[in-house]
């Protein structure tokens, strides 16, 4: 069966937040997919959605959720919801993909997946970054053997923090946010599609700063009270055998750390930020006086959607799909061991794990994706 024999699946988008935008704007880009409804709790912003993107439909949760023409539900609302909103869609029969994290906990992530298994469901998690150009790219050197053996990694997601220019910035400081599991998502996800599931985790944090003031507008000058940590590090065991070194922090003003490395046997990769879907690989093998930059061998112009796009093909073929619920809960529970390492300090093996996502094939025109 080919792509262009395959019907298009019917999506619905639950919350118009930021990043709902670059949704809209990237899954036009997919034949596969046919937004067909947006709810928001707040019916007026879900209504200027649909205008400004050409929705058919605004709605509520509610009438979405009972619509039967619609087979596949976008899940963009806050953290906090994701495992409520994701469990609704379930027992309403409709495929669920949500924006990360999966869950805030692995008890309400399993919740969400043994939904799933019982009504034969599929649920797909963000980040789907790790299928764009620059990580697919990563992963094609490693699976062609260009450095070798894999032997560790290195990631880093170094901030200052939200306050100075996000524009409601208090959540970030709440259970739930954090720079582990607001940003965590993507540079964990990019070390599974590296290196497969993890098997233990030890690490450390701190809270730096107890009180934050916000100095952007609209709430300059407000007080944030800090709930979660704010500067975490720690190691983790691959089950491959790859160790990788995380720092995860809202406390640091500026550094030269790079973003992500990848050491083997042979040869070292730098990779882009995961965060996006393209940037800059260089390769520098034992051989080598220098960084070697590298084409990238997959598209660095697809955007958040590619995931979505991905697990309609697979409600469609019946193939896995990439940015799976198992990877998510995988990278909730990777998380979620971080905490509880620091606060017990010893090393936590984990329970959960999950297949290695399978590599995208290179040359795939932009928009298809393989079946």
């Amino acid at each position: 069966m080919s792509s262009r024999s395959l019907h298009p699946v019917r999506v619905g988008i639950i919350g118009c937040g930021n990043i709902s935008n670059q949704y809209f704007n990237s899954c036009k880009l997919f034949k596969i997919l046919s937004i067909q409804a947006v709810a928001d709790l707040d019916l007026k912003r879900a209504q200027e959605k649909a205008k400004e993107h050409g929705i058919p439909k605004a709605c509520s949760v509610k009438e979405m959720l009972a619509d039967p023409k619609i087979e596949l539900i976008l899940n963009l609302t806050i953290p906090q919801a994701h495992a409520e909103i994701n469990l609704k869609t379930l027992r309403a029969g409709k495929h669920v993909y949500c924006e990360k994290p999966f869950s805030l906990t692995v008890a309400d992530g399993k919740k969400v997946l043994n939904e799933a298994k019982k009504r034969k469901l599929l649920v797909g998690c963000a980040p789907d970054t790790v299928l764009g150009g620059g990580i697919q790219t990563c992963r094609k050197l490693i699976a062609d053997g260009a450095i070798g053996q894999m032997v560790a990694a290195m990631a880093n997601m170094l901030s200052p923090g939200h306050e100075s220019w996000h524009p409601n910035p208090e959540f970030y400081y709440k259970k739930g946010g954090g720079p582990l599991f607001d940003m965590g998502p993507y540079y964990l996800s990019s070390l599974i599609t590296f290196f497969g599931p993890a098997i233990k985790v030890s690490a450390m944090n701190r809270t730096t700063y107890p009180v934050r003031t916000i100095t952007s507008e609209p709430f300059k000058g407000k007080k944030i009270k800090v709930e979660v940590p704010t500067h975490l590090t720690g190691s983790i065991e691959f089950a491959n055998g790859a160790l990788a070194t995380v720092t995860m922090s809202f406390d640091i003003t500026g550094h030269h750390i790079p973003c992500m490395e990848i050491y083997g046997s042979k040869g070292s990769i730098s990779c882009p930020d995961p965060n996006n879907f393209k940037g800059e690989v260089q390769l520098r093998l034992r051989s080598d006086k220098q960084w070697n930059n590298i084409p990238l061998t997959h598209d660095g112009e697809v955007g958040r959607g590619i995931g979505l796009a991905d697990m309609a093909y697979a409600i469609r073929s019946g193939r896995p799909h990439r940015a799976s619920g198992e990877l998510g809960l995988h990278v909730v529970e990777i998380m979620e061991a971080f905490h509880l390492s620091a606060s017990q300090g010893k090393t936590i093996r984990l329970k959960t794990s999950c297949k290695q996502p399978a590599a995208l094939p290179i040359g795939l025109a932009r928009g298809t994706l393989n079946l």
